[in-house]
């Protein structure tokens, strides 16, 4: 792959464009993005090394589209009206079911790839991009049997190349599960963060007693609320229903807490420390 596209240079899609640069080093990395300083800043740090548009795109090999969810819903479909017929086209987006539903018609359906990463930091930016960021990493993809075969190869070779792992879902499949493992996460870490700014106002030395358990569980409140807000409306239903999950389990925890059943309270860690077993078990 000679000509690489990359629509979104922050962390996401430069990342990606470091490490393609790294496998195919005589490839050349085209950058796309509404905001000029990232392409500007995307040049400098070496993420791209030229400025496109979409016109540009009949050219490419690969694009990939590592954007806001929302912006996804138009832009792909702008894209798709753009590429030849041997381009391959993903997205990185975290929610899969309207996407897929936005182009389930386009005359280009065969050359696009949903695809979602399970990767990233809470970071952004294209001085967030960091190679080696997909490295045995879980990759989603979904309605794998709706891009032409040939052209999903070439998406495939890179992932493998990239030290990814494959799993193949349907989109709502994909969006119920990821508002458990994921949405849920960020909304608890926002929460969490809110919850302590909160109280700080009257409690000044509290972040003074912060250590690095609420550092590592609050991390996540850091990410960027421009990518978080689009998939929290495009996952809405999802994201209610383990929510609603989630606040019953905490009005039990603190039910048990008010009637002092602390051996109760006890077993309810117990039994919740075998994630341990369950997450050491997918490394």
């Amino acid at each position: 792959m000679k000509h690489i596209f990359i629509i979104g240079v922050g962390l996401i899609g430069g990342s990606f464009a470091l490490d393609i640069k790294k496998l195919y080093p005589e490839s050349t990395i085209f950058g796309i993005d509404t905001n000029a300083s990232h392409l500007d800043e995307a040049i400098t740090l070496g993420v791209i090394d030229h400025k496109a548009t979409f016109e540009d795109l009949d050219k490419a090999d690969l694009a990939i589209l590592a954007i806001p969810v929302d912006a996804s819903l138009e832009i792909l479909p702008k894209v798709l009206d753009h590429i030849s017929d041997t381009t391959i086209v993903f997205d990185a987006g975290s929610t899969k079911e309207d996407i897929c539903a936005a182009v389930k018609n386009h005359p280009k359906r065969r050359n696009y790839l949903a695809v979602h990463p399970i990767a990233g930091t809470e970071h952004s930016g294209p001085k967030a991009a960091i190679h080696n960021l997909y490295k045995n990493k879980t990759n989603i993809i979904c309605e794998v049997e709706e891009t032409a075969f040939k052209l999903q190869e070439k998406a495939l070779k890179l992932f493998s190349e990239l030290g990814m792992r494959i799993r193949y879902m349907n989109p709502k499949a994909h969006d119920k599960h990821i508002a458990y493992v994921s949405h849920l996460s960020h909304i608890s870490a926002f929460m969490l963060g809110k919850t302590v700014i909160e109280k700080e106002k009257n409690e000044r030395d509290i972040f003074d007693m912060a250590g690095s358990g609420f550092e590592s569980t609050v991390r996540l409140a850091k990410s960027s609320p421009a990518m978080w807000t689009p998939i929290f409306k495009q996952n809405k239903t999802n994201v209610i229903e383990t929510l609603d999950e989630y606040i019953n389990n905490l009005k039990h925890f603190k039910k048990l807490m008010e009637d002092e059943d602390f051996d109760a309270v006890y077993k309810e860690m117990e039994t919740t420390n075998h994630i341990k077993d369950i997450l050491n078990g997918i490394q």
